[in-house]
């Protein structure tokens, strides 16, 4: 048998390189990726908020999914299993973060709801009274027990101090609320106002009376830097 020529001794060698090397991005593109997936009690307002975050941010970085199921806590948790179980089934790829997101509202099962997400391994992006508290905090912290009207009636008044935005008036499910929020609201001050809510409540674990308070700065943080869960990744 003779020699094999040395051209084609370098050329063996060369694409067992690329391959090596095409594997090792593979695998690194995958290390770079969380599989987020996001039900919401709300079937367009807390949606639209989180799909107009996702869509601002680099897409390769993470994969979302994110449904408005119109239910609430427990059901809503239940329903979220059923989703994340089929979604897994379909694309043979399981999601790294699954986040339930509801209010408190007139619903009794809050704190079961809570408990039964974190036994099934969910994360929960809670808010006691409704989601509106998260806006309000982009403006101005707030710790009265007040209702979600008194929420949008704060919201409205604090926009309004604005020069150009005069006449504003809150639309439930606006698609545009994420990108106003970021043009004239402050996000990290919106983190630290809902952190020093949760602060007030630390030693109490009856969440349905931590009011006003929310967790929807954790889910949002995750979403912006999912880099910070990569080493917690397997």
């Amino acid at each position: 048998m003779g020699l094999i020529p040395k051209s084609k001794v370098e050329q063996l060698k060369r694409e067992k390189r690329e391959a090596k090397a095409a594997k090792k991005r593979k695998v690194a593109t995958r290390d770079k990726i969380v599989r987020f997936l996001i039900v919401c009690e709300g079937e367009r307002t807390e949606p639209n908020y989180f799909k107009a975050l996702v869509k601002d941010r680099y897409s390769e970085v993470r994969s979302e999914e994110i449904i408005g199921e119109g239910r609430s806590t427990c059901a809503l948790v239940k329903k979220t299993e059923e989703i994340r179980i089929r979604l897994e089934r379909q694309r043979q790829l399981a999601f790294d973060r699954v986040w339930v997101v509801f209010d408190k509202d007139d619903f009794n099962d809050f704190n079961e709801a809570i408990g039964l997400a974190d036994r099934k391994g969910f994360h929960a992006a809670w808010t006691n009274e409704a989601f509106e508290l998260w806006y309000v905090l982009h403006f101005v912290y707030l710790d009265a027990a007040i209702s979600r009207a008194d929420y949008i009636k704060i919201l409205e008044a604090e926009i309004r101090k604005i020069s150009g935005y005069e006449g504003f008036s809150y639309r439930k499910n606006d698609v545009g609320i994420y990108r106003l929020l970021q043009t004239i609201g402050n996000e990290h001050q919106a983190k630290l106002h809902a952190q020093r809510l949760r602060k007030v409540f630390e030693h109490s674990y009856d969440f349905k009376s931590h009011k006003p308070c929310t967790t929807v700065d954790l889910l949002v943080d995750e979403l912006e830097h999912p880099d910070g869960l990569l080493s917690r990744k397997p």
